[in-house]
């Protein structure tokens, strides 16, 4: 694991977690089947805390943010071809967090199209193509990847032909990410350890920036409002990537709400949250309980992130 889990941070992350619970436990929140992680530089590397930070959980935006890291290394190795669709596609995917973009670049990193049925060789042959998405992650030998898949596309409502197939009877195939995976690709990013030069970490970075005084932040597509970032203090600058769905269709992906974000503030040390929850009380109901979390463990980890 890339995190250690220190004494202070685990005394930290219980206390945390007690406050949430009081606070926002009435607006849905359970401690016990919150997803939650906190990472931040130590002298050694990556401390923090960890909660059900193993446990798969259905992802829904996040994986927008790993499909960024592995188009663009796609782009640098010339699997794909730059071109000003890519860029667009790119940015929309993570800015609006559109599902239209993201299945373009997914068909362009994978060589496959979706939607009506295949069957036996032609099918088989389909699905090795789409598993690329997997087999990248894989190949960086991460241990919190253990459990996750992140093949398919980004649906609106339920799915049909080649992509129900995919997906499998009653979703076990869904995608799915471990909290913990959110934080180790945000580290990456940030701390050099992705398979990226230095200008494609640059421009990731860039297209995950939100910037609270821009006049798109009060835009719910935009992903700050209602979520972690959404009562941070001024001049706190942040990166992120949230899902979020409501009702689909399908119970399996129906009452999400996520969020993966990186925080910064002068006299502190970088923080990175990760929060994954559902029910329909936090999907729905009550807006601004993932704002809250945020504020909250931005305060109470104010000693232990100071410069």
């Amino acid at each position: 694991m890339f995190l250690t889990e220190t004494t202070d941070w685990q005394t930290l992350g219980r206390r945390i977690l007690t406050r949430a619970q009081d606070e926002i436990g009435p607006m849905g929140l359970d401690p016990e089947t919150l997803g939650l992680v906190l990472v931040a530089p130590g002298a050694d590397g990556a401390e923090g805390f960890a909660q059900n930070g193993m446990a798969p959980v259905y992802p829904c935006s996040l994986v927008k943010a790993f499909h960024l890291i592995h188009a663009l290394a796609a782009l640098e190795e010339g699997r794909v071809p730059a071109h000003g669709e890519m860029d667009r596609a790119l940015r929309d995917m993570i800015r609006w967090s559109s599902n239209t973009a993201t299945n373009y670049v997914i068909d362009l990193i994978t060589g496959t199209t979706g939607d009506t049925l295949l069957e036996g060789a032609e099918y088989l042959d389909w699905v090795s193509k789409r598993e690329r998405l997997n087999r990248f992650y894989w190949a960086q030998g991460w241990p919190e990847w253990a459990g996750c898949t992140i093949p398919q596309k980004l649906m609106d409502d339920t799915r049909y032909g080649r992509e129900a197939q995919f997906a499998g009877a009653g979703g076990v195939n869904l995608n799915r990410l471990t909290p913990l995976a959110c934080p180790r690709l945000l580290w990456g990013l940030f701390h050099g350890s992705l398979p990226l030069s230095a200008p494609s970490r640059g421009r990731a970075r860039a297209i995950l920036h939100r910037d609270p005084s821009s006049p798109d932040a009060g835009d719910p597509n935009f992903q700050l409002d209602g979520y972690l970032g959404g009562a941070l203090p001024a001049g706190a600058e942040i990166w992120s990537k949230a899902g979020h769905n409501l009702w689909t269709g399908d119970t399996a992906t129906s009452w999400f709400k996520h969020d993966m974000l990186r925080a910064e503030a002068p006299g502190r040390r970088p923080l990175i949250m990760v929060a994954m929850t559902s029910g329909r009380a936090l999907a729905e109901t009550h807006p601004q309980a993932l704002p809250r979390l945020g504020r909250l463990i931005w305060d109470m980890t104010e000693d232990i992130t100071r410069a």
